[in-house]
């Protein structure tokens, strides 16, 4: 069972009834708050408990706000392609990746406020966003590696949301699909930061001093404009 109320600092707090809960509990996510409480539990306290938080659960939300409604007037730019949503006369939902552009076609009467709806546009644009991961992440690592003159073992692309990018004590780099999100200079700044640990585990001086090296003197200013985005 869910439940919506609103709240005039805290916005749509979503209340959900879990057979599984053990305990009351609250959480941010994507902007908003859930709260939960186990079966046969009561609603009133519950929202004591979110008044209890309240403090907390709005600084999270500072952090964390919402994501962005996607729908027919949505810009983004990947660093490969252009989204664009339209409606038309068919039935299911369909997505085609080609020059430059991501189109994704939806149903004439797609209500874009439905979370169902969202769910799917996202996994849709996550789809494209792995596709163009895998397709253009390795040949670029690899292209900066001979440049610089770094070695590495292998490179994997996953769908993590804690990091940009990571490397191993065995010199294997793991990547993060959510890079295609951001422009090309910091996706490389992104590369380069991990091939550095191929020589440099930890993030020493002689680890930024390298970086600095290999980025043309922009480690420090890229890292401060790398901040400026998340991962999620």
């Amino acid at each position: 069972m869910e439940k919506k109320i609103q709240d005039p600092e805290l916005g749509i707090i979503t209340l959900r009834v879990s057979p599984r809960a053990r305990r009351y509990s609250i959480r941010v996510r994507a902007g908003q708050v859930i709260a939960t409480l186990p079966a046969g539990g009561s609603e009133s306290r519950l929202l004591a408990f979110v008044e209890e938080n309240r403090e907390r659960l709005a600084k999270a939300l500072r952090e964390h706000p919402s994501r962005p409604l996607l729908d027919e007037r949505t810009e983004i730019d990947f660093a490969s392609f252009k989204l664009r949503i339209v409606r038309s006369e068919r039935a299911n939902f369909y997505m085609r990746l080609a020059d430059g552009e991501l189109r994704i076609t939806c149903p004439a009467d797609t209500c874009f406020e439905d979370e169902e709806v969202q769910a799917t546009l996202r996994a849709m644009v996550e789809r494209a966003l792995r596709h163009e991961a895998k397709r253009l992440l390795p040949p670029r690592l690899s292209a900066l590696a001979a440049r610089h003159g770094f070695h590495y073992t292998g490179v994997r692309i996953h769908n993590s949301r804690t990091r940009w990018g990571s490397c191993s004590s065995r010199k294997g780099i793991n990547l993060s699909l959510s890079l295609m999100r951001l422009p090309w200079h910091l996706i490389d700044y992104v590369l380069l930061h991990e091939l550095c640990h191929t020589v440099e585990m930890n993030h020493g001086e002689r680890f930024w001093s390298l970086l600095d090296r290999v980025t043309g003197g922009r480690a420090r200013a890229s890292r401060e404009e790398l901040r400026k985005y998340t991962i999620e």
